[in-house]
């Protein structure tokens, strides 16, 4: 079996078996590619290093973008926007150190996509603190995509952040507008043999630590054509209810 044909095969499993369903509107293909066909209608509007410089953008759904540093983030978020630099790619952890708010959409945009810095040992408390803020505050916000490398297992950092953001979902007043979906990165780097093994064993993990978060989608940038990249583009686009607008 090919990778891709591995990959597949292990992303449907791993959606199938999750108990976790939404009562949502599915957004259609057509809407989804006028919202990420033009390439340059992708637009970095506004970085914020501290909760004072948080912009405000007249309303648009937004979602933010996390994980551990060096999940593959700023790559895969390229990849979603088709843009080969958009946002700067390093091999070295902890480049993104501020909220950075990305319009997507032609003038005057449909949506914003916030990459926030990463998370773990490589992380500092003042970037917890703004995503903190944004989270809490944020009445925009639509859904939290959190990152996991295929490459490597969740760990106590990525279970903590997984069982935080979980809790969240839920407060005394009830549900919150936003929810919670993972999204497991560079699954190239997966032997095909043990493709289905490594997803599903991520898959468990992540449920086990947070049951509110969605199945995880499954992507690879940089395969060719890349992986789950049009999948994930829905997904954002039906989690801000783009079918509505």
């Amino acid at each position: 079996m090919s990778l891709a044909s591995a990959i597949h095969h292990a992303s449907r499993s791993a959606t199938r078996i999750s108990p976790i369903k939404l009562n949502t509107r599915t957004v259609s293909s057509a809407t989804t590619a006028k919202v990420f066909a033009n390439t340059g209608a992708a637009e970095f509007v506004a970085a914020a290093g501290s909760v004072n410089s948080i912009p405000k953008l007249h309303g648009l759904p937004e979602v933010i973008v996390t994980g551990r540093a060096n999940v593959g983030k700023s790559t895969l978020l390229n990849a979603v926007l088709g843009r080969k630099a958009l946002l700067h790619t390093s091999k070295k952890a902890g480049r993104t150190r501020a909220l950075n708010f990305f319009r997507v959409g032609p003038q005057p945009g449909k949506l914003v996509v916030v990459d926030a810095p990463g998370y773990g040992a490589r992380g500092r408390a003042e970037w917890g603190a703004v995503f903190e803020h944004y989270i809490q505050n944020r009445k925009e916000l639509r859904r939290i995509y959190i990152l996991f490398n295929a490459k490597h297992p969740i760990n106590a950092f990525d279970t903590q952040m997984l069982e935080h953001l979980s809790k969240m979902l839920v407060t005394d007043r009830g549900t919150q507008p936003f929810t919670l979906q993972s999204v497991i990165t560079k699954a190239d780097c997966i032997p095909s043999e043990k493709a289905e093994e490594v997803i599903t064993k991520m898959r468990k993990d992540i449920w086990g630590a947070a049951p509110l978060c969605l199945p995880p989608i499954i992507t690879s940038a940089e395969m060719n054509p890349p992986f789950g990249i049009d999948v994930l583009r829905k997904n954002i686009a039906d989690a801000c209810a783009l079918s509505k607008a």
